[in-house]
C-alpha cells in the first residue's frame, strides 16, 4: 500500500510540475517518467495464456467473419439449488476475470453463471476482421446452445452493455432479465465523435504507455485503488510481449465497432424486465479525445443517461449507486450483488 502511495505522489508531482512550467517564458525543465510497476514482469501472449483467472475456464470452438477463433469462458455452478443461469458481458478494456466477486455473490445465491471472454478479448481468439454486436451475440448464443442452456438473464457492463441489448434484441425469448451496468450506447456517439481511420487509431495505440493508460483506466475509477492495478499489469505485460501490435490492432478494430454501432434505438423495443445500475459519478466519453470540446460537455453524463434509458426502455427500474464511477460490481462488489440479486429473485409478471 505504502509503495502505491508514493508512486501516486510522484506521478501527481510530475504533472503539476509539467502543468506550472508551461506557464513560464522559459522551456521547462524535462521531467523522468515515474520507474514503471512492471519492469521485470514476464510478458503475456496474446491469448493471456499464463494469466490467472478466478475460476477454471474452458473453450469453444467457432468462427468470427469466417476465421476460426476460440471464445474462453467461465461456467461456474450453483451453491446449492439451483435458481437459473446467468450470463455475464464484459466491457472493451476488461475481461471476464473482473466479475470475481459478481459470480461468487451470484453462485451463492444459487445462480449458475456463464462468464465468456468475447472474440476479441480476454483469453480468446483475437482474429483481425471486422467486428459487430451481432456477431458476438450470435457466438455467445452459439456457446449456450452447446452448453444446453435455453434461458438466461444478462448481466453487462459498458462495451458489454452494447452487446447485451443486441444479444437480448436478437434473442428475447433467451433473456429472461437484462441488468445493464453503466452501459455504453445510451446516446448515439456517431453524432459527436468524428470518424476516425484504422491507421491513425493505430498509431496511437502502439503510442500507449504504463502511464498514459493508468491515467485512462483512472477516469474510469473516481477513487483508484491498488488493487485495481491489475487491470494496469496485464495490458503493460502484453504490451511487452511480441503480440502486442496484434492486440493493438484488435483494439483499434472493437473501438469501430462502437462507433459505427449504436444500439441507443434498441432500447424502447427490450420488452424483458430490466434493471439500470449507474454509478452516479461516471463521465464516461467513448472516443472523447477526438470530440469537439463543447460536445464533451453534454456527453458522457451517466446520471442523465440512465434517466433517459430508464423513461425509454418500457420494463426498466433505475438503481443510482452513489459515489462510484463506471464499473460499480468492482468498486462496490457488495452492494452491486445485493441490488442485482433483488432483482433476480423477483418474480417475472406476466
Amino acid at each position: 500500500m505504502r509503495f502505491f502511495r508514493m508512486l501516486a505522489v510522484v506521478i501527481i508531482s510530475s504533472v503539476l510540475l509539467v502543468s506550472c512550467a508551461s506557464n513560464e517564458s522559459t522551456a521547462p525543465a524535462a521531467v523522468p517518467a515515474p520507474a514503471s510497476l512492471y519492469a521485470n514482469a514476464t510478458p503475456l501472449d496474446l491469448r493471456l495464456s499464463s494469466w490467472p483467472y478466478p475460476y477454471s475456464t474452458k473453450e469453444f470452438k467457432t468462427s468470427l467473419q469466417g476465421a476460426p477463433a476460440s471464445m474462453v469462458y467461465m461456467d461456474v455452478a450453483a451453491v446449492g439449488k439451483q435458481k437459473g443461469v446467468v450470463l455475464l458481458f464484459h466491457g472493451k478494456n476488461f475481461s471476464s476475470d473482473y466479475w470475481a466477486p459478481t459470480i461468487a455473490g451470484l453462485t451463492q445465491d444459487g445462480y449458475r453463471v456463464i462468464a465468456p471472454d468475447q472474440i476479441g478479448f480476454g483469453k480468446s481468439s483475437k482474429p483481425n476482421v471486422p467486428y459487430h454486436f451481432d456477431d458476438l451475440a450470435a457466438n455467445t448464443k452459439a456457446l449456450l446452445k452447446s452448453l444446453g442452456i435455453t434461458q438466461v438473464s444478462v448481466i453487462a457492463n459498458s462495451m458489454g452493455g452494447m452487446v447485451g441489448v443486441r444479444f437480448a434484441r436478437l434473442y428475447p425469448n433467451t433473456v429472461q432479465k437484462l441488468v445493464l451496468e453503466n452501459p455504453l450506447g445510451l446516446e448515439d456517439y456517431s453524432k459527436d465523435i468524428p470518424p476516425q481511420q484504422n491507421d491513425n487509431l493505430l498509431k496511437l495505440e502502439m503510442a500507449q504507455t504504463e502511464t498514459s493508460y493508468r491515467r485512462f483506466l483512472q477516469t474510469y475509477f473516481p477513487s483508484w485503488q491498488p488493487s485495481y492495478e491489475k487491470f494496469v499489469e496485464v495490458y503493460v505485460r502484453v504490451q511487452k510481449g511480441p503480440d502486442y501490435p496484434a492486440y493493438a490492432m484488435t483494439s483499434v478494430l472493437t473501438y469501430q465497432m462502437i462507433a459505427e454501432k449504436p444500439v441507443v434505438h434498441d432500447l424502447p423495443q427490450l420488452k424483458m424486465p430490466v434493471l439500470l445500475v449507474i454509478g452516479q459519478k461516471d463521465r464516461t466519453v467513448f472516443g472523447r479525445r477526438f470530440a469537439p470540446p463543447e460536445a464533451v460537455k453534454t456527453l458522457g453524463n451517466f446520471p442523465e443517461l440512465g434517466k433517459k434509458a430508464q423513461a425509454a426502455i418500457p420494463n426498466a427500474k433505475l438503481v443510482p449507486i452513489d459515489n462510484v464511477g463506471h464499473v460499480p460490481h468492482v468498486e462496490d462488489p457488495d452492494l452491486f450483488v445485493t441490488t442485482v440479486v433483488q432483482f433476480l429473485n423477483q418474480p417475472i409478471k406476466n
